[in-house]
């Protein structure tokens, strides 16, 4: 899996030069292809795999990021931008602008307001998708804060509406048959094409495995003050056809916005309660003046929980448009 990240990290750095060179999609994978010794269904394959989306898609979310920049700094024509990335059309620019971004390019020429660009792919964060050119908002007392649009995907999990905390969870799910800790883990370790899993052994970190809350009046008002039913579970391909096992739920959870509050590797003995508390801080006191988003907490919506102290903690929680922005 390694190897193949820093292969992914070659070929995003050959899609910024192909996008330079005016390479359509056919010639960029074609490259691509044959710069890394591998087929070109190989490739498009191991690239969804690891960073989240398709080839032609991240391509696609490249060449417009580039272009906003263009629209926002320069002054040159909208055709001759739409041609340079790719575009055949002022026409198909504009259509695909706008449904990407929610506003054409010449309504955001003339109002360049805070959008989510699709920001060059990092594969050891798979969804980064940032504001402006670099993405980052906010980064205070080791905890970075960030925009992320996650893919369609659907959601593999267990919940429970009266628990308050992972101990409290699962405390309670032991006396539910067949929805123990250890049952539900190796279920959940036996299921392919988890997007998260890294593969690790242990639950909640390397092997996909993760808490989530699923926005719900009838859960507890355990986070935030948000009635919520905790989850846990793992994330799957939108286009996943495996077996659900009966104790289980399979929810499809459509592309939206997330707002990430990370935090990197710390020690677990020392340090959990202190990272506990920045992050309850980050996320408490969050400004989102200037973002033209706020919290989502409309039934429904998904809130992850990663916490994997060798790598992070993050809280990756929904957000909406606000209806002026």
């Amino acid at each position: 899996m390694h190897e193949w990240r820093k292969q992914i990290q070659l070929m995003v750095d050959e899609v910024d030069a192909a996008i330079q060179r005016h390479e359509d999609e056919k010639l960029a994978l074609s490259a691509l292809a044959e710069k890394l010794g591998y087929s070109e269904f190989y490739i498009t394959r191991k690239f969804r795999d690891i960073a989240g989306l398709s080839f032609r898609d991240y391509l696609r979310r490249r060449r417009l990021a580039l272009a906003v920049q263009e629209v926002r700094d320069s002054e040159r024509s909208l055709l001759d931008i739409a041609l340079d990335y790719g575009f055949s059309s002022h026409e198909a620019f504009t259509r695909a602008f706008k449904g990407l971004y929610g506003v054409t390019p010449s309504e955001y020429r003339r109002n360049p307001v805070p959008l989510v660009l699709r920001t060059k792919l990092f594969p050891f964060d798979r969804y980064f998708l940032g504001m402006g050119e670099i993405g980052m908002i906010k980064s205070e007392d080791g905890v970075k804060v960030y925009f992320v649009t996650i893919p369609a995907h659907k959601f593999l999990h267990i919940r429970n509406y009266e628990s308050n905390g992972y101990w409290d969870f699962w405390q309670r799910q032991k006396e539910i048959p067949g929805q123990d800790w250890d049952t539900i883990c190796g279920l959940l370790d036996s299921i392919k094409d988890k997007l998260d899993d890294e593969g690790g052994s242990d639950s909640n970190s390397g092997s996909g495995q993760i808490m989530a809350f699923l926005h719900d009046p009838a859960g507890q008002p355990f986070c935030y003050g948000v009635p919520r039913a905790e989850c846990y579970g793992v994330r799957l391909p939108a286009d996943y056809q495996g077996e659900t096992p009966p104790q289980m739920l399979l929810t499809d959870i459509p592309e939206a916005d997330y707002i990430v509050f990370e935090h990197g590797p710390f020690d677990y003995e020392q340090e959990n309660w202190s990272v506990e508390e920045k992050l309850n801080k980050a996320i408490t006191t969050f400004d989102f003046t200037g973002t033209g988003y706020r919290f989502d907490d409309a039934p429904g919506r998904v809130a992850y929980f990663y916490h994997d102290p060798e790598r992070f903690w993050k809280w990756i929680r929904p957000v909406k448009k606000e209806a002026h922005a």
